[in-house]
């Protein structure tokens, strides 16, 4: 476990805009910045970064927090584990107990599946450079493909034996588990006997990184091939590798696509290294597949530019170029660069420097829709149906282009290549627009239904039997008992209804949801009403005051241990009262609590150390060790807006924290009213209930319950002094 003391001197180093630099673009916006978000797929930038408050949050998805935060959720990490990684990048020592067994076993898969990753990368260089066969075999190939020794380091190459099980008998010789052997695919069991053996033998390797540098899947690739042994073989899926989602290379060329703006795609291993060899660093393979989605968000964190470089072979071509559509939705700007013919990116590395090749490529780079236009129109020649075929195929890749003015200069250029009317092109684009909109409304509206009617069956599985075999809606609705002695207003009738025809609201009921701090704790009766003792499972809906009890949980969290006034205790001495004091004795007064359990636990916290020497409760939920806990504490101290330097100078503006006595008992009586007013709705929705309206006795005390609570509302809403509760 890390100390303290330790925490503090890692958060107060590690500077938020910063870290988040080294995965997202950031640009400054006011007094913060902003970018894309890196956890999910975004074009217009939404994710904030607050250097002053130290938080970041997406105003899209909603994920953030503060940097141990931000590191946990994009390396996925736990909370030691993203502080060792940020200790690490500010060179700040931590000291910690040894791991006993229990602990190191109840470390979890995905954890165990890093350490061997680990071991086995080092294990492959370790072979390369000190083994006979290594060097011999291994060394001597990439030194024979022209990579020099600094750079066959600095991709942390290796070489496995053509010994089929010894990467097994090593990992299981250091300790390791065959369960993760498995899992990361480093081995498998043979179908036959069950025994273990390496999946890469006889190979070089490539290992592949995550963004942050962590090893999460290798390539290996045969240096004799006879047929009968595919020359690349790749690790499978796991839960650590997700081949869609990953570049290779991107971990030594994120600086250098974010300094340049301008990343460059290639198809393999060797291609990368050998161009950042040549001084060209800002390069990924998309390791022979087609351009994936999740590869797009991984290249967009950092640049909208990218340029394909494709080596004059046609078949791979036409491969590549159907997944390029998916880079224009994203509307990103692409280029495509041709080699010469019988060059690829790596063997016109080896013959060019890094000065030669970018002049190559800056003179020979076309946009793509121009590149595919030319490409199909040599195949089609002068037959008139694959014309018309190319036609409706560059027309679907320019319409799925974002901006309305790079679609029109695209379409007024395919209209001269093409031969075609421009009007023609404007009508098929938009034709094809309108029909990808209405797939996607009709998508969305399916799914919405599908979650309505799965959300009804949820509720209806869940509602209370009637105590009958005869449906309740053939029973007819009971006469309630008459109000005698009872001088209460009566409860809203629908309009154009019978005397005595009560309904509810137009809300749903908010039945209890038991526990701790429920309804039924408030306001104390003897006999349970319709709606209370059914459990969790009923009508899982917000309460409506929940958005109450957040403001009022953000003082709390930003100012919790700020002093809103003074007070004389028993003995006449004066006493400081703080805002989570006053929070928690204003709620005691009135045998109420927060309704949210997270934010019970919060408010118990504070008040657990509100008098400790130093106490901030903002700092203290941000470095709280249970995540849940910390992002909502970041969440609360999120804002999305920031008043302008123009209107901050212009006039005067009273920030929260300068209005405290004000805002906080406002904010309490908000609360208050609120849950009253909830508590109103459920008391009329039981007055629709059938036994509560045959039993006299029921009926009467509801009705009591009814009139106690209105008393109490009307006594709120005065104390508000601008409310109008009509009776």
């Amino acid at each position: 476990m890390i100390d303290q003391a330790t925490i503090d001197r890692i958060l107060d180093a590690a500077q938020i805009v910063d870290v988040v630099s080294e995965f997202v673009t950031l640009k400054r916006a006011g007094v913060n910045y902003k970018g894309l978000c890196p956890f999910h797929n975004e074009k217009t930038p939404s994710f904030v970064v607050s250097p002053s408050k130290g938080l970041c949050k997406c105003f899209s998805c909603g994920k953030g927090g503060n940097v141990v935060h931000f590191i946990m959720e994009h390396e996925q990490l736990n909370y030691y584990e993203a502080l060792k990684w940020l200790a690490n990048k500010y060179h700040i020592e931590i000291k910690e107990r040894e791991l006993s067994n229990e602990e190191k076993q109840a470390q979890n898969d995905r954890e165990s599946m890093f350490v061997v990753n680990d071991f086995a990368n080092n294990y492959f260089q370790n072979l390369l450079h000190n083994h006979v066969d290594g060097q011999s075999i291994g060394l001597a190939y990439f030194r024979q493909r022209g990579f020099r020794d600094d750079i066959i380091r600095k991709f942390q190459l290796g070489y496995s034996l053509t010994e089929r099980d010894a990467l097994a008998k090593e990992a299981k010789r250091k300790g390791f588990k065959e369960e993760f052997l498995e899992k990361t695919g480093l081995c498998y069991r043979r179908d036959n006997d069950g025994q273990l053996r390496d999946r890469f033998w006889g190979r070089v390797m490539f290992p592949v990184h995550t963004l942050s540098g962590k090893v999460i899947a290798f390539g290996g690739r045969v240096l004799k091939t006879d047929g009968k042994v595919a020359k690349y073989v790749n690790s499978p899926e796991s839960d650590i590798y997700h081949k869609s989602n990953e570049l290779y290379g991107i971990y030594f060329a994120k600086q250098a696509i974010v300094r340049d703006d301008r990343c460059f795609l290639v198809e393999g291993y060797t291609d990368v290294i050998s161009m950042h060899q040549a001084g060209i660093e800002n390069v990924v393979a998309s390791s022979g597949t087609s351009l994936t989605s999740g590869q797009i968000r991984l290249i967009h964190r950092f640049t909208n530019n990218i340029t394909v470089l494709y080596d004059g072979d046609g078949a791979g071509i036409k491969a590549s170029i159907r997944g390029i559509d998916m880079l224009l939705e994203e509307g990103m700007n692409i280029k495509v660069v041709l080699l010469p013919d019988g060059e690829d990116p790596d063997s016109f590395a080896r013959k060019h420097n890094a000065t030669d090749y970018k002049a190559y490529i800056n003179a020979h780079e076309v946009d793509f829709i121009r590149f595919k236009t030319n490409l199909l129109l040599e195949e089609v020649g002068n037959d008139p149906i694959k014309r018309a075929t190319l036609i409706g195929d560059i027309v679907h890749s320019i319409s799925v282009i974002p901006e309305n003015i790079v679609r029109s200069v695209y379409i007024h250029e395919c209209s001269q290549l093409l031969q075609v009317e421009e009007k023609l092109l404007v009508q098929e684009v938009n034709k094809l627009m309108t029909r990808t909109k209405e797939e996607k409304q009709a998508a969305a509206e399916k799914q919405r239904q599908r979650e309505a009617a799965k959300a009804e069956r949820m509720q209806q599985s869940n509602l209370p039997a009637s105590d009958g075999e005869i449906p309740v809606e053939l029973l007819g609705s009971p006469e309630p008992p008459p109000m005698e002695g009872l001088d209460v207003p009566p409860p809203p009738m629908e309009e154009g209804g019978s005397e005595g025809a009560y309904v509810p609201p137009p809300s749903a009921p908010f039945p209890s949801e038991g526990g701790e701090g429920s309804s039924n704790d408030r306001v104390g009766h003897s006999t349970p009403l319709p709606w209370e003792g059914q459990g969790e499972g009923l009508f899982k809906q917000k309460k409506s005051y929940h958005d109450k009890e957040v403001l009022l949980m953000q003082q709390v969290v930003r100012y919790g241990e700020r002093v809103m006034y003074a007070m004389e205790d028993e003995s006449g001495a004066s006493r400081e009262v703080t805002v989570a004091e006053h929070v928690a004795s204003d709620l005691a007064v009135d045998s109420l609590e927060l309704q949210d359990p997270m934010h019970r636990r919060m408010l118990d916290e504070v008040m657990q150390r509100i008098h400790n020497t130093g106490f901030v409760a903002s700092r203290y939920f941000f470095s709280h060790p249970d995540p849940q806990v910390a992002r909502l504490a970041a969440d609360l101290s999120s804002d999305r807006y920031q008043l302008s330097k123009y209107h901050s100078r212009s006039q005067k503006v009273v920030t929260d924290d300068e209005r405290l006595c004000e805002l906080v008992p406002h904010l309490l009586t908000d609360l208050k009213l609120a849950i009253v007013e909830d508590e109103l709705k459920q008391v009329l929705t039981a007055l629709q209930d059938r036994s509560v309206m045959s039993d006299a006795a029921r009926y009467m005390e509801v009705m009591k319950r009814y009139k106690d609570l209105s008393e109490v509302q009307r006594a709120i809403a005065k104390r508000a002094g601008d409310r109008v509760v009509l009776s």
